[in-house]
């Protein structure tokens, strides 16, 4: 990992998921076995959030270690807000609710065919949302995009469709000029 290499301490973690508590959640919210109603679902996201927040990341920051988390409360707007309909008043306000902000959101703009032949590669099974279809996927992308827009301070979307490597140099470039990382 690059910001362990240039001798920060850093964490990986994921959402929804990266405390005990919310891994129940997450399993919950992928396995598909319960049709959630858009807003029922956003209110599960958050409260493995709360509990993602609480238990793992607000003391890996308060120890000054760096968090990399694989989504955060931009994931619920784009995917529960535009994707499927909730009401983002709402997601705005919980997302307030949470007490962070992350300093630095990467947004991986990738096409669908190109997502599912990388997940195809990586012998990853499909989860509720991946069967979810071509229209919600296309609302999702868009709901990225205009997050990214609206707040350019703290998002960068990268066009991810390229080969993996030069991705992972835009994003480490990103990085490190947004959180002044010298070279």
């Amino acid at each position: 990992m690059a910001l362990a290499g240039l001798g920060h301490s850093v964490m990986t973690t994921r959402e929804p998921g990266g405390a005990p508590g919310a891994e129940i959640l997450r399993d919950l919210l992928l396995s598909g076995e319960t049709d959630w109603s858009p807003m029922a679902e956003t209110m599960l996201h958050f409260a493995a959030r709360a509990e993602h927040a609480a238990r793992t990341i607000a003391p890996a920051l308060a120890d000054g270690t760096w968090v990399i988390c694989d989504r955060f409360f931009d994931s619920t707007m784009a995917y529960q807000g535009f994707g499927q309909g909730a009401d983002r008043g709402v997601i705005a306000a919980l997302s307030g609710m949470i007490g962070l902000k992350p300093d630095l959101t990467i947004m991986l703009d990738v096409s669908e065919a190109t997502a599912f032949a990388r997940q195809e590669a990586r012998g990853r099974t499909t989860d509720r949302y991946d069967r979810l279809g071509a229209g919600f996927h296309a609302r999702v992308a868009d709901g990225f995009r205009a997050i990214a827009a609206a707040e350019p301070g703290r998002c960068v979307l990268i066009d991810a469709n390229g080969p993996a490597e030069l991705v992972a140099e835009a994003v480490l470039a990103a990085v490190r000029q947004r959180l002044e990382i010298p070279a």
